[in-house]
């Protein structure tokens, strides 16, 4: 039995929603690069001790790393069973880090906060997980 006969026929949409946080991840790691390149940030630092804005730009990567281990869990689960809606949900939370950094990046940590719409994303994916798990287990 081939995987493609096991997945949902919408599953493609799920692989272009990965894609686009691939895009996004990269996005925000070349950020970090020129920004490392700019304020002359040394490896292994992993922030500066006199540049506000590099330290902004490299948190708006780390907490993006910090939550997407998470959310690809989550994504997966969800993608499952209900493929575009969570697709959906999936490109509003990869878009929201995307404002999210933009906010940072203009070294006032509190414009990251326009991007809290990315909630109705990740919270979203977590539901339709607990949904999952709860036909799994016949409750529903």
């Amino acid at each position: 039995m081939g995987v493609l006969s096991v997945l949902p026929s919408d599953f493609g949409y799920v692989i272009f929603t990965y894609l686009y946080s691939w895009v996004m991840l990269a996005y925000l790691a070349i950020k970090v690069g020129l920004a490392r390149k700019k304020y002359d940030v040394k490896y292994p630092a992993m922030y500066s001790e006199k540049d506000q804005i590099f330290n902004c730009i490299q948190r708006a990567h780390q907490n993006t790393l910090e939550l997407y281990p998470q959310w690809l869990v989550f994504q997966t689960i969800a993608a499952l069973v209900y493929p575009l809606t969570a697709s959906v949900l999936g490109a509003i939370w990869v878009t929201s880090r995307f404002t999210y950094a933009r906010g940072y990046y203009t070294g006032d940590p509190s414009k990251r906060l326009s991007s809290a719409y990315g909630y109705i994303g990740s919270l979203g994916v977590i539901a339709l997980s607990v949904c999952v798990a709860l036909q799994l287990l016949g409750v529903i």
